[in-house]
């Protein structure tokens, strides 16, 4: 798979991750833990290695630590989650509930949701660093209302990490926040990158384009996602999906080339 780097560190991570919002919050039973098992193993038989999540996801956090723990991979997981409360003690609380959830030692991004009290979590968030719990840290936002305090935190503090939407039909980001995390070296994860789904149904009525084949797609999706990977800023794609045959189409969008500015500009016509 394809793999950007991470400006803080230069190490690399693959460009297509997974979100495991909704999809993974559920109770587990046999049928339900092969499903979500084989997302799992056919995002790393890909490549890919950034799994999503975020206390805010009901159950999403303990069914990842426990898929994990029961059927060790080869893979070593990237494994990124948010604190999303008010107050440091509560979220200081909800960040060990994240490492006891994802049954892991260290965590490599924890990410401030929705800017949350962002100040006295990335205080927070930069002691554990220190002290080597976790790799990375961020903030998050998936409105257009939170944009200009989004600007404001990436022009103010020192973070490693930016997630924000980024669908092809909603490009605000592209203006201002998608230039200024690459100028301070910020490393881009784009969540929705299918716009909540409503993007794919629009379009899976329509025929894909002609050029579909010279970048490699096969799918909506895959034309999607390679819109997204086409600004240089982002560094990777979490699309969210609890299915096995959508997690194989979401990684074949990393091979192949990216859009030409042609064929993004046509792509946007078309949504």
């Amino acid at each position: 798979m394809l793999t950007r780097i991470i400006p803080a560190t230069k190490e690399a991570l693959p460009v297509i991750g997974l979100g495991t919002y909704r999809g993974f919050d559920v109770t587990l039973n046999a049928p339900g833990e092969e499903r979500l098992s084989n997302v799992l193993d056919t995002l790393f038989a890909a490549g890919g290695t950034l799994l999503d999540s975020s206390p805010m996801y009901g159950r999403a956090e303990e069914v990842v630590g426990a898929l994990l723990t029961r059927q060790p991979r080869a893979a070593s997981p990237f494994l990124a989650t948010k604190v999303w409360t008010s107050g440091r003690e509560a979220g200081v609380r909800q960040i060990e509930q994240s490492f006891r959830l994802l049954r892991s030692d260290v965590i490599d991004l924890i990410q401030v949701h929705n800017l949350q009290d962002w100040q006295t979590h990335l205080q927070t968030l930069r002691g554990l660093k220190e002290a080597g719990r976790i790799r990375y840290i961020g903030i998050t936002h998936y409105t257009r209302s939170g944009y200009a305090e989004v600007e404001r935190v990436l022009n103010t503090t020192p973070v490693d990490f930016l997630q924000i939407n980024y669908p092809v039909e909603e490009r605000e980001a592209e203006k201002r926040l998608l230039p200024l995390a690459e100028d301070k070296g910020v490393a881009v994860l784009c969540n929705r990158p299918f716009g909540g789904g409503d993007l794919l149904r629009r379009l899976k009525a329509k025929p894909l384009p002609d050029w579909a084949a010279e970048v490699g797609a096969t799918s909506w999706a895959q034309l999607a996602l390679k819109f997204v990977l086409g600004h240089r800023a982002i560094t990777c794609a979490i699309p969210g999906t609890g299915n096995p045959a959508s997690m194989i189409d979401n990684t074949k969008a990393a091979s192949g080339s990216v859009l030409t500015p042609k064929q993004r500009a046509e792509l946007i016509e078309t949504v």
